[in-house]
């Protein structure tokens, strides 16, 4: 057995165990021929692979800024109350209890995955219910909550894109109306970007994968949104997953790639059945599998799979390292994954949306793409909102729809907004004077995560969890990204305490453009932006945050603790 099966058999002893055993390790070393240190290796890399025992229910709340902001310190302290419990630490036979980043449910805040069921709108009455149920012995998979996302807004006049009515096959029964060079003509002509945050032109990667000849070519659908913010591509899942599926199979027809592989983040595991079910329908109908639609050697295969937990593996050069059963470092990498990908072949790695949209253009015609958005980036494109809105969920906007139309009334229905993150804590910050900015490659591009803050939430507090996340979710290998986050995180600390100088705003700066100019992949090139950006943007806030310069800055005096000696003294005389 191959080593790119390493995940899967993991899953296997942590679903199974709910924990992976030295024992385990043991024999997926013999049965994969990997050592047992790598594999220990493998397992440390990844949020959800456990080397001790967990209790039967594991419980991950998220604690991305939305939850925080929503009331995820009172959610916390009554898990902790009703399991008996202490979050990050083993727990006991029943309960296991730990923190997660963004699990993709910021429109349904706070939210939590007990065994990898999705439970959202918690608070602390319902987590007494729910625990209460298990202890009751229920299932969690029959009173889990129904995540499906809300979809606001559709742009009217015949301009959706994605969100039309949808028939299996559509899109492929007219892709094998043409060439598969004319396949990626049309998608070229269509100018589409790539909709996961690196905005890389499609037709571009398509024809570099088609160009490289090779025994095997392979195309991997990123599901992988670990952006916190972002849940549009969750959303697709649950709504439309056939249009992904159609995406895949379009590139693989026109690139000349026999398989396809679905790298499905482990937040969504909740999912997989409806996907593996879909997948199942599609061969059911001849539209995968050998000879699709009675055509000679077009065979198309795909499989589904699981991540174990990392942020950094939505960078595609670290997916492929995790689905060839390595830690998902980003590699120093001389040639693109269109010439020497997945196995050192050509790969084309494309997201979620990214393949919708490509399944759409092929079904409606890359002329009436055209038609919609603007010059440099036709089209649609899918946001996910959450934070200080009164309609969280998804919008599809027409490239050119300013910042200010997603605020207003019309929209999602903002409350004084005051900051507002767009493509989660890598992308940018704003401030009020820049709502008539616009979504579009003229201007500004969104990933997908669209963050709200009112004027009563404090700065620092969303800055200092978007860099303890960063800090986190940093795999180690380079010294500017480890070192760095861990220096800019503790910045934001002293700010809090009121010990900061002019000096520290400048150190921030200076140590923020480090860090993007030298770390090794976008992780840490992006990481610093909201911190840089807020101290920029925001001035006012941060000079009134400036301590007197008297050269007592970096001294924090704790009262409490400076007597605390002498007031234990004290007691113990009384007694």
């Amino acid at each position: 057995m191959e080593r790119i099966h390493l995940l899967n058999k993991l899953w296997e002893y942590q679903h199974q165990f709910g924990y992976i055993s030295k024992k385990a390790i043991s024999e997926i070393s013999i049965l994969l021929n990997v050592s047992a240190i790598e594999i220990e290796s493998v397992i440390s890399f990844y949020h959800f692979f456990q080397k001790n025992p967990t209790g039967k229910h594991t419980i991950y709340l998220s604690n991305n800024i939305i939850s925080e902001l929503k009331g995820f310190a009172e959610v916390k302290t009554a898990f902790e109350k009703e399991t008996g419990c202490t979050f990050n630490e083993l727990g006991n036979e029943e309960f296991s209890l730990f923190e997660t980043s963004c699990i993709g449910l910021n429109d349904q805040s706070p939210a939590a995955l007990i065994n990898f069921q999705p439970f959202a709108d918690l608070t602390p009455k319902k987590v007494s219910l729910i625990i209460q149920k298990i202890r009751n012995g229920e299932n969690v998979i029959n009173f889990a909550s129904k995540v499906k996302s809300k979809i606001h807004f559709i742009p009217t006049n015949n301009k959706a894109v994605i969100f039309k009515p949808y028939e299996i096959g559509t899109s492929i029964k007219e892709g094998l109306k043409y060439t598969p060079q004319q396949i990626i003509d049309k998608i070229s002509k269509s100018k589409l970007l790539g909709c996961g945050g690196a905005f890389f032109e499609v037709g571009y990667k398509w024809q570099s994968c088609k160009n490289n000849e090779a025994d095997a070519k392979y195309i991997i659908c990123n599901a992988d949104e670990g952006e916190p913010g972002t849940f549009k591509d969750r959303a697709l899942l649950q709504h439309l997953p056939g249009l992904v599926i159609e995406g895949m199979i379009l590139a693989g027809y026109a690139t000349g790639a026999r398989e396809g592989i679905f790298y499905l983040r482990a937040e969504y595991q909740f999912l997989l059945k409806e996907l593996e079910q879909q997948i199942k329908q599609f061969h059911d109908k001849n539209l995968l599998g050998k000879n699709i639609q009675e055509i000679e050697g077009f065979n198309f295969e795909i499989r589904i799979q699981l991540g174990g937990g990392s942020y950094v593996c939505g960078a595609a050069s670290a997916l492929i390292e995790s689905l060839e059963g390595r830690r998902g470092e980003p590699p120093v990498r001389t040639w693109s994954a269109t010439k020497y990908g997945f196995k050192n072949k050509p790969t084309v790695v494309n997201n979620v949306e990214t393949l919708a949209y490509a399944s759409r253009i092929i079904e409606l015609g890359e002329d009436f793409f055209l038609t919609i958005g603007t010059p440099k980036s036709p089209g649609t494109k899918l946001i996910s909102i959450s934070g200080d809105v009164a309609k969280p969920g998804i919008y599809e906007i027409e490239y050119g729809t300013t910042i200010g139309d997603l605020l207003s009334i019309e929209m999602s229905q903002a409350t004084s907004p005051y900051l507002v993150q767009v493509s989660g804590p890598s992308g940018e910050c704003l401030n009020t004077t820049e709502f008539n900015r616009k979504i579009c490659k003229e201007d500004i591009l969104c990933g997908g995560s669209f963050m709200v803050f009112n004027r009563n939430r404090d700065i620092l507090q969303i800055l200092r969890n978007f860099m303890e996340f960063f800090k986190e979710e940093s795999c180690g290998v380079c010294t500017p990204c480890r070192a760095g986050n861990f220096i800019l995180t503790e910045k934001v600390k002293k700010i809090q305490r009121g010990l900061c100088t002019q000096e520290d705003l400048d150190e921030i700066q200076q140590w923020g453009n480090i860090i993007k100019l030298s770390s090794r992949c976008g992780l840490g090139k992006a990481s610093p932006n909201a911190l840089i950006m807020a101290t920029e943007k925001f001035k006012d806030y941060f000079n009134v945050k400036i301590a007197p310069n008297n050269g007592n800055q970096n001294v924090e005096f704790d009262m409490e603790n400076a007597i605390y000696e002498f007031d234990s003294l004290i007691k113990d005389t009384q007694l």
